[in-house]
């Protein structure tokens, strides 16, 4: 990486600090013969250092490979990469106030296509220019927390995102969206689910499958649905707003701890797993699909409780899987595992020696299983019912990774592994069900 010359190394770097090239500077390169003129663009700091990249007057971009024949000149100095948005509309009396808090994503970035870099777009400014439409529903007060790629986003993350939006809840806000990468968004659903208690308005996670950037984008549907639902809709709970089909007709709005990404690119990607979604958003209007909810009340007192313990695993059980993969965890000091078992929660007898281990040790291990529907019941078979005897916790219908994100929070909350497995099983944001509908 080259300071100036971001994404620039080896042979590309030196070629280009030989003509004393800056990004934006207008360059010609030749290179067999062959010139080609254009604004010099950043790099990705995977790319080989073999080429530099132009982005050509016809809105190509072009990369040159340097060899000992290729010559470079500098025309001049280009206008710097730069994004200027407009003013913002005027405030309208009378609209809500919602906060946008960004942490990263496809949603929270914009593509300039001078040069073809991505910058967060995550300013009440930029939004405004990006999504005028929101000038029509709330008035928006911005903050870029994070510019994180969702998979990087760790439990420290989750803390500070629900301290953000409980400090925007204090300031009077009338609903808070959390803009997010979508790969882990659903975990950090749930952790903000069990972080931010007794909500007095909507705190609405959002995404995008598609950048703004393509004509497919889902990215302006799904702020603006989130962002009018954070400003109008009659809950109170930690939700997920995305797209309900592949057309842009509705948004619709999964509960926090049951939500999970089903597609890797789809539009709708997003599921509700063992519940019916908790709202749904068409034509302007939110139409809630469950009654079981709590309801918006701006004298309702937030109790934040942002902890969470990273020393937890999730384990996949597979045919085969080595027993020490537990004891390692158990080695490493490690205070809880979430076994991700079969069916109605089971693991290989080979493992139970390995299980017992790890509850005799002081850890608190639980029971999810990997099938999306349906619910644990380990009095069925004789593999569940050893595997009670000797202290797994069941865990009902709860998702594996909404179970991962509560055992961190619970294990944040006390230090005593009793305690825990009561708040483990104790149902604080719907995320387990008395009882499973066979859809």
């Amino acid at each position: 990486m080259g300071g100036e010359l971001p994404g620039y190394r080896g042979k590309a770097l030196q070629a280009l600090k030989g003509v004393s090239a800056e990004i934006g500077d207008l360059l010609r390169v030749t290179r067999d013969g062959t010139a080609h003129e254009g604004l010099l663009i950043e790099r990705s700091e995977y790319g080989d250092e073999d080429h530099v990249v132009l982005k050509l007057r016809s809105g190509y971009n072009v990369g040159v490979r340097i060899t000992p024949t290729t010559r470079i000149e500098r025309l001049g100095s280009g206008a710097k990469p730069a994004f200027v948005p407009p003013p913002p509309p005027p405030r309208r009396p009378g609209l809500p106030r919602v906060a946008i808090v960004s942490t990263g994503g496809t949603i929270a970035s914009r593509v300039d296509y001078r040069t073809g870099g991505v910058r967060p777009a995550l300013s009440a400014q930029d939004l405004y220019s990006v999504v005028p439409e929101l000038s029509e529903v709330a008035v928006v007060e911005a903050e870029i927390l994070y510019s994180l790629l969702s998979e990087d986003i760790v439990p420290a993350h989750w803390a500070e995102m629900a301290k953000a939006v409980a400090r925007h809840i204090g300031d009077g806000v009338d609903g808070v969206v959390v803009a997010h990468g979508t790969d882990t968004m659903a975990y950090t659903a749930a952790a903000l689910s069990f972080a931010l208690q007794g909500l007095p308005c909507p705190v609405v996670l959002v995404g995008a499958q598609r950048s703004a950037d393509r004509p497919s984008s889902d990215a302006a549907t799904n702020l603006t649905g989130a962002v009018l639902a954070a400003a109008r809709a009659p809950f109170a709970e930690v939700a997920l707003a995305m797209h309900e089909t592949v057309s842009d007709r509705s948004i619709v709005l999964h509960r926090g701890t049951k939500v999970r990404k089903c597609h890797t690119s789809r539009r709708d990607a997003f599921r509700s797993v063992n519940a019916t979604p908790l709202a749904r958003l068409e034509d302007g209007e939110v139409t809630m699909l469950s009654g079981d909810y709590q309801r918006r009340d701006p004298d309702r007192r937030l109790a934040l409780k942002p902890d969470f313990e990273g020393r937890v695993a999730l384990v996949k059980f597979h045919p085969g899987l080595d027993p020490g993969v537990l004891q390692w965890y158990v080695d490493r000091d490690y205070r809880g595992i979430v076994l991700e078992g079969t069916g109605l929660g089971h693991v290989g007898g080979y493992c139970h020696q390995a299980v017992q281990g790890a509850v005799e040790g002081g850890v608190v291990v639980a029971m999810t299983s990997q099938c999306l529907w349906g619910r644990v019941n380990m009095n069925v078979y004789e593999t569940g019912i050893d595997l009670l005897k000797m202290g797994v916790v069941p865990l009902g219908d709860m998702l594996p990774e909404t179970a991962l994100v509560k055992l961190m929070w619970a294990l944040g909350q006390t230090g005593d592994a009793e305690e825990a497995k009561r708040l483990l099983t104790t149902d604080v944001a719907h995320e387990l069900s008395p009882r499973t509908t066979a859809d």
